[in-house]
C-alpha cells in the first residue's frame, strides 16, 4: 500500500529535477476571460491581508499575491529546489517561505485570514490532518481556496496525450510506475466536503473552467510532458512518447502551426465557520511560530 511518506519521497525527487513544473505547464495557460488559473484562485482571496500558499512551489502563485500592497504572505512546500526558486523572485523577499509539510503547519493557531493552493491539494496524503491544520491556522470565518485538476478537454491534444500514456504505462514494469499520489476525494466535491465538514468548512462551491494551454506542438509537449507519471521512465521511453505524440496531433494541428490543447480546473472555494477539533497541534504551532512576522525565509 502507498504510505503518504512514499507519496512525498517522490514528488521531492520529482521537483529536484523539475522544480517549476506547474508554473511552467500553466503559468501560459488562460482561461475564456483572459487570467491564467494562478490569476483566478489570487482574486478568490482578494481582500485577505495574511495569505498562506500550500503547496507554494516556485512561488509563482505568491508573486501574484505580492501585487497587493500590504500584504503579508507565507508559503509551504515539500521541495527545498522548488523554494530556492521562490527565493529568486525579489518581489518575495519579505515572505515567509518554509519547506515543511501540510499535515504539520509550522505555523500558530488563526495566522490567516485565507489559505490558497494551486494543483497541490489533490496530492497531499492523510487529507484529514491537512484539513485540520488548515483550519487551525486560519482565523475563523478564513477563507480555502484551491485549485484542483479536472482532466482533459475532449478531442483536443491533451486527451490525445494521455491515451499514449496509458498505452506506455500499461506495457512498463512495475518499477516504472508511480505511486498512488494523493486521495482522490480532494478531486471531487462530495468526496473534499466529506474532508473539510468536520474539520469546520462549509461546503465547498465549485466552479470549472477551462484553461487553454494550446501552441507550437514543441511547446504543448512540454506542457503535457511535465505530468509525474513520466518521471520513472529512462529517456528512451520519453522520446518514443514524443515522437508518437508529434504522430497522433498532425491532424489537429492549425495552419498557423498550433495545436489545440486544454486542461479542466476545478476552483474550489470554502470559508471556515468554526473552530475545528482538530489533532494535536504540531510542536512548532505549540511554540506560537507566528506565520506574518518579520522572521527571515527559512528552509
Amino acid at each position: 500500500m502507498t504510505t503518504t511518506a512514499s507519496q512525498e519521497a517522490f514528488l521531492r525527487a520529482f521537483h529536484a529535477e523539475r522544480p517549476a513544473v506547474t508554473a511552467e505547464a500553466f503559468g501560459r495557460g488562460r482561461a475564456p476571460d483572459g487570467r491564467s488559473s494562478y490569476e483566478i484562485v489570487c482574486d478568490r482571496v482578494a481582500g485577505s491581508r495574511r495569505v498562506l500558499d500550500l503547496g507554494c512551489g516556485d512561488g509563482l502563485l505568491l508573486e501574484f499575491l505580492a501585487q497587493a500592497e500590504g500584504r503579508r504572505l507565507a508559503g509551504v512546500d515539500l521541495s527545498p529546489h522548488s523554494l530556492d526558486l521562490a527565493r529568486r523572485r525579489t518581489s518575495l523577499s519579505g515572505t515567509r517561505l518554509v519547506r515543511g509539510r501540510a499535515q504539520e503547519l509550522p505555523f500558530a493557531d488563526d495566522s490567516f485570514d485565507a489559505c490558497v493552493s494551486h494543483m497541490a491539494l489533490m496530492l497531499m496524503g492523510d487529507l484529514e490532518h491537512v484539513a485540520a491544520e488548515v483550519a487551525r491556522v486560519l482565523t475563523p470565518g478564513g477563507v480555502l481556496s484551491c485549485v484542483v485538476g479536472g482532466g482533459a478537454v475532449g478531442g483536443e491534444a491533451y486527451e490525445r496525450f494521455l491515451a499514449l500514456l496509458r498505452s506506455t504505462i500499461g506495457k512498463a514494469p512495475a518499477s516504472k510506475r508511480i505511486p498512488v499520489l494523493g486521495d482522490r476525494r480532494a478531486r471531487d466535491r462530495e468526496g473534499l466536503d466529506e474532508v473539510l465538514g468536520p474539520a469546520g468548512f462549509t461546503a465547498a462551491d465549485w466552479q470549472t473552467v477551462p484553461i487553454d494551454l494550446s501552441g507550437p506542438v514543441e511547446q504543448v509537449w512540454a506542457t503535457v510532458s511535465g505530468l509525474y507519471d513520466l518521471g520513472p521512465f529512462d529517456e528512451t521511453v520519453v522520446e518514443e512518447l514524443r515522437e508518437a505524440f508529434f504522430t497522433e496531433v498532425r491532424d489537429l494541428t492549425t495552419s498557423r502551426g498550433q495545436v489545440p490543447c486544454a486542461f479542466k480546473i476545478h476552483l474550489v472555494t470554502a470559508r471556515l465557520r468554526q473552530p475545528p477539533c482538530s489533532p494535536a497541534a504540531s510542536p512548532a504551532a505549540r511554540q506560537g511560530d507566528d506565520a506574518v512576522s518579520s522572521a527571515p525565509a527559512t528552509d
